[in-house]
């Protein structure tokens, strides 16, 4: 299998439409890291991604009868812009089935490119259904995402420069995975050349169906899939992706959106550059592994698979990065409503950086503080914080890893309602597209009154809601069964510390 891949590789044509992108040093990771930390910078292609590489590959293979029909793709952003792309060059009609939650930037590249948009569905799930029966109904040829040898041969000419422009000894090679096409593709070059290269997958956390199968030893479907890094979110696996990667992956790593953050920084602080969160990915794996591992001095690749982000989204990853790096910690604290109680928490926090503080009356008795705090770059010092402030007399919880404290609580105005019997507090994603927030009110209707509503969007497919209902004890069956036909992402939160500190 490996000869038949190096092959393909070594023939695929993709330098008529793609570029060969650097290898850049990092000099600031590589010194943090003790390591010699490499980025294959594949966000410099024409359409700011590796896609363009597999989608001409596959398409310039069509028979003459095949291209006279014209090709047909669903993607809701980087393999679109690549299909699109490779369409113009080959002179091929290309039409690009797209849900209808994709953010009007990514549409309007597509077209940019004249292919013609379809859309359709509210996730890329609907979107390939669709496609495929426009496929079958106009006799158009479709183009898989991942999902094939071409296509798979087409994403590993990564591995065949990197092993070019690097060709003293690598420890490993880390690579963003979704549908898996690109480790595919990167697994089946490093290990027929050099097999002692370890080839080491990366996902979110959020929607990790490559670890998830590898463990079961099967092609797994996700319940949930997570749309922080959407370049990288996928409910399942592609059949020869998953093949290969069960041979010649050594393994497959997740990271937390935080993580994902952080990375998306340190990228920026070595080249200037902006990942979108799935082309951060990979380095986001990299930084764990060299924790778990201890390695130094050894050579580490990460591949910087895009830079198609919202400019919208940049705030919410600004947020996020320092607490991926663990260099900031959220507190919610309650200290006594009486003169010197701020002074005295304030005088816990010490010579540390606040990044926001938040005060609002409780009682008589007490006061709620939300604070985030900058930790000085010492280990032990989130734990030297906490031990300081309840030395004071005040009683701190740790919320750097509550997503409603970091979604919704730090950014909302107010105090508590006081007693609001049969409150119901859910957390809810909404599709991001006109009318999706009318349809829900009109879903819940006049049925239970609204106590408490929050609604951030982060430039992403989906916005966010923070919603509480009162739901009287004789209607609790009829709310569940309500929620039971949501067909919506939510989470139930009236247990929640930061709602029981700040909301309640």
């Amino acid at each position: 299998m490996l000869d038949q891949y190096l092959k393909l590789i070594l023939k695929a044509p993709v330098y008529d439409v793609a570029r060969e992108t650097p290898l850049d040093h990092l000099p600031l990771m590589s010194h943090r890291l003790a390591n010699s930390v490499w980025l294959k910078r594949e966000d410099m292609q024409p359409v700011f991604s590796y896609k363009l590489r597999g989608a001409y590959t596959m398409m310039a293979a069509l028979s003459p009868s095949e291209r006279a029909c014209g090709v047909i793709t669903a993607s809701a952003g980087n393999h679109a812009q690549g299909v699109a792309l490779a369409a113009q060059k080959l002179g091929l009609s290309a039409t690009i089935v797209m849900p209808k939650t994709t953010p009007e930037i990514k549409i309007a590249a597509v077209r940019r490119m004249h292919a013609e948009v379809v859309l359709h569905g509210n996730n890329y799930d609907e979107a390939a259904d669709y496609a495929h029966t426009l496929a079958q109904t106009r006799g158009l040829a479709y183009v898989p995402p991942y999902d094939h040898p071409l296509v798979i041969a087409g994403q590993g000419t990564v591995a065949m420069e990197i092993m070019r422009q690097h060709t003293a000894p690598i420890h490993a090679v880390l690579v963003p995975v979704g549908g898996g096409g690109l480790i595919a593709g990167i697994a089946a070059y490093v290990k027929a050349l050099e097999p002692s290269v370890r080839v080491i997958g990366v996902e979110a956390a959020e929607s990790a169906c490559m670890a998830r199968a590898l463990a079961a030893g099967e092609r797994v479907v996700l319940d949930r899939v997570g749309t922080f890094a959407d370049g990288a979110a996928v409910r399942q696996v592609g059949v020869e992706p998953f093949r290969i990667a069960r041979e010649y992956v050594d393994e497959v790593l997740t990271v937390s959106i935080d993580d994902i953050c952080a990375a998306v920084k340190d990228i920026f602080e070595d080249t200037r550059a902006i990942a979108e969160p799935a082309g951060a990915l990979a380095l986001a794996g990299l930084k764990q592994y060299v924790a778990r591992e201890g390695i130094q001095g050894q050579t580490l690749v990460a591949i910087l698979s895009g830079a198609n982000v919202n400019f919208d989204r940049l705030r919410h990853i600004a947020e996020l990065a320092e607490l991926g790096e663990k260099r900031e910690v959220l507190l919610g604290a309650t200290i006594p409503e009486r003169p010197g109680s701020f002074r005295r928490f304030c005088h816990a926090i010490g010579t540390r950086g606040i990044t926001e503080f938040n005060y609002r009356y409780s009682d008589s008795s007490h006061a709620r503080v939300f604070a985030g705090v900058q930790l000085r770059p010492v280990a032990g010092d989130k734990a030297a914080l906490l031990v300081g402030l309840q030395a004071q007399g005040i009683e701190a919880v740790d919320m750097s890893d509550n997503e409603l404290a970091k979604m919704h609580v730090r950014y909302m105005v107010g105090g508590h309602a006081g007693e609001l019997p049969g409150e119901r507090v859910l957390r809810v994603e909404f599709p991001e597209r006109p009318g999706a927030l009318l349809h829900f009110l009109n879903q819940v209707g006049d049925r239970w009154n609204i106590s408490l509503f929050h609604y951030r969007n982060h430039g992403a497919a989906y916005g966010r809601v923070l919603m509480g209902l009162q739901v009287p004890p004789d209607q609790k069956l009829a709310f569940d069964e309500f929620l039971a036909g949501l067909n919506r992402d939510y989470v139930e939160e009236v247990d929640n510390v930061a709602y029981e500190l700040f909301l309640r």
